[in-house]
């Protein structure tokens, strides 16, 4: 199963982090933007100073489509990078994809085929029928969004049908309809702890991308204590700007890697 390329990963390391890299040419700093691959050479430098701490890198494609061709050359770069370098991290591409089956077919072959992404985030509103040509490839993740951590997550996602609020149905429809082939993980942001204290009943064992910690607030020990699962696993915990954009981007992956270690031990006493 694909999940156990994050799993060996996370157990090797002792570690749940996954760092986003989110290169908003905003906000690299100056010394990247005067080179001529500005996002890849300040993603190889941040993979280099958190690797020893990461057991997932999550790109979001939206920094690089805003600059074109050159972006999408520079994330399919940054992709080639961690493939032929740190090949047994676990990577998400996270773009948020939805549409009929015929288009989604061209999804697969861009984020799984061309980028060679170990996973990708995904509606859920278009149904499995639409998702299939995502959730029939064995050997890739579909990471299907659930309970988001934005602030006006509440607004379908708290929709109530039959006594259940939607982020619940969603929750059961993928862990006992989709995941046929145990490829599929949700996205439950770590804003919402109560919510994925009853997300993980639901859907027992199944791995959980989880963001909203650090820059969104999130607070760490509470999602360890409501996420992990029986095993001590369970949890692909995202911090982006937090990392990336810190001053010392390999001290705060450290600090934050050793937290997870630290509540992750208590929780499996």
């Amino acid at each position: 199963m694909i999940i156990d390329k994050y799993n060996k990963r996370a157990e090797k390391i002792n570690s749940l982090l996954c760092v986003g890299l989110d290169a908003d040419m905003s906000k690299i700093p100056e010394k990247f933007l005067k080179l001529e691959f500005p996002q890849f050479e300040f993603n190889k430098w941040i993979i280099e100073e958190t690797h020893e701490y990461a057991a997932a890198y999550k790109p979001n494609s939206a920094f690089y489509e805003a600059r074109g061709d050159k972006g999408a050359a520079e994330l399919k770069m940054t992709m080639d990078y961690l493939n032929k370098n740190h090949g047994d991290i676990f990577t998400i591409l996270d773009a948020k994809r939805a549409d009929i089956g015929n288009t989604n077919s061209g999804y697969v072959t861009s984020v799984f085929d061309w980028l060679r992404a170990d996973a990708i985030t995904l509606h859920p509103y278009l149904g499995a029928e639409a998702l299939e040509p995502f959730l029939n490839i064995r050997d890739k993740t579909s990471i299907i969004l659930c309970r988001t951590s934005n602030t006006g997550a509440g607004e379908f996602q708290d929709l109530e049908l039959d006594g259940k609020k939607l982020w619940q149905i969603v929750a059961a429809k993928v862990s006992q309809d989709w995941n046929k082939n145990n490829n599929c993980m949700l996205v439950v942001g770590a804003t919402y702890p109560e919510e994925m204290k009853k997300i993980r009943s639901i859907v027992g064992e199944m791995t959980l991308l989880v963001p909203g910690v650090g820059a969104q607030g999130g607070d760490l020990e509470s999602v360890l204590k409501a996420g992990l699962n029986s095993e001590g696993l369970g949890l692909i915990i995202n911090s982006s700007r937090g990392i990336i954009f810190s001053e010392n981007p390999k001290e705060a992956a450290q600090k934050l890697c050793e937290e997870i270690r630290k509540y992750r031990a208590t929780s499996l006493l």
